[in-house]
C-alpha cells in the first residue's frame, strides 16, 4: 500500500505543478471548480445520500455556492472559512464514544461540506489572481505536502502519543510536532530563495505553523465524517490515497488560513 501511494504521489505531485504553472488563472478556477464538484460528490456519499441524482445535485449546489461566493468579498469569505475551522476544532475534541445522535443531522452535515469546499476554492483561487500567487500556491503545495510526509514518517518511526484517538487513531502527536517542525525547514528555504528581509522571517514561520495545524485539522474533520460514515476512505479514484476529498482534505482547512493569514500580513506591512 505505501508503494501505490508514493508511485501515485510521483505522478499527482508533478502534475499539479506542471498544471500550476502553465494553466492561466481563468483555466485554473475552472479546474478547480471540476475537482470541487468530485470533492462534493464524495461529501455527498459521505453525509448518506444513497442515490447518484441527489449526489449530483448536492455537487452542483456546492458548485453554485462557490460562484455565489465570488460575489461576496473574498476576504470576507476567507474570514468566514477560519471562524468555521476554528469551531470545527471543537468538533473534533468532543467527537463522542455514541454517534448515534449524528446519524440524524444530514442537513446539518451538507452544510458543513459547503464551509468545507467553499471557502477552500475561494482561497486557491484568491492567491492564484495575485501577482505573486503562483509561487504562493507552489509554496502552500510543497508546504502541506512536505509537513504531511515528515508527520506520516515520525509517527511511523516514534509516535506514542495518539492525537485524536476517537477520530484518527493513526494521528500522533509526535507526527504532527515533526511536520510542524519540517514545515519550518520548507520556510526557511523558500524566505532564502525568495530573498524575504529577514525582519519578516518570524511572521512567515509563525503563518506557516499555523497554516500546518489547520491543514491537520482539515485532515482530521474528514476523518470525523467518515467515521459517521463508517468507511475508511470518501472514494478510490486515487489509488492508494482512497478519493478526491482524502486528498485535499488538508487544504481545505489550510487554504483559507494561510490566505487570510497571508492578506492580514500584507496589510500590517504595507501600513
Amino acid at each position: 500500500m505505501l508503494l501505490i501511494r508514493i508511485l501515485t504521489a510521483l505522478i499527482l505531485i508533478p502534475l499539479t505543478v506542471v498544471v500550476l504553472i502553465y494553466l492561466p488563472p481563468l483555466s485554473f478556477r475552472y479546474l478547480t471548480t471540476f475537482i470541487v464538484f468530485g470533492a462534493a460528490w464524495e461529501w455527498g456519499r459521505l453525509i448518506g445520500l444513497s442515490t447518484k441524482r441527489h449526489c449530483l445535485v448536492y455537487a452542483s449546489v456546492v458548485v453554485v455556492m462557490c460562484f455565489f461566493a465570488l460575489s461576496v468579498t473574498d476576504v470576507n469569505v476567507l474570514a468566514a472559512g477560519c471562524i468555521w475551522w476554528c469551531l470545527s476544532i471543537l468538533m473534533i475534541v468532543f467527537f463522542p464514544k455514541d454517534i448515534s445522535s449524528w446519524n440524524n443531522i444530514q442537513l446539518e452535515k451538507g452544510m458543513m461540506g459547503l464551509l468545507v469546499l467553499v471557502p477552500c476554492w475561494i482561497a486557491i483561487n484568491f492567491i492564484r489572481q495575485q501577482s505573486d500567487g503562483l509561487y504562493a500556491l507552489l509554496f502552500l503545495f510543497v508546504l502541506i505536502w512536505g509537513a504531511d510526509s515528515a508527520a506520516y514518517f515520525v509517527g511511523k518511526i516514534c509516535g506514542k502519543h495518539l492525537l485524536a484517538p476517537r477520530v484518527s487513531p493513526g494521528k500522533t502527536w509526535e507526527g504532527c510536532i515533526g511536520g510542524i517542525l519540517f514545515s519550518s525547514v520548507i520556510a526557511a528555504v523558500a524566505l532564502k530563495l525568495g530573498d524575504v528581509p529577514f525582519k519578516l522571517w518570524p511572521w512567515a514561520f509563525l503563518l506557516s505553523w499555523i497554516t500546518i495545524i489547520f491543514s491537520i485539522v482539515g485532515d482530521l474533520f474528514e476523518s470525523v465524517i467518515k467515521r459517521l460514515a463508517g468507511v475508511k476512505d470518501s472514494g478510490n479514484i486515487l489509488p492508494g490515497h482512497g478519493g478526491l476529498l482524502d486528498r485535499i482534505d488538508s487544504l481545505t482547512a489550510a487554504a483559507p488560513v494561510y490566505a487570510f493569514g497571508a492578506w492580514v500580513l500584507g496589510t500590517y506591512i504595507n501600513n
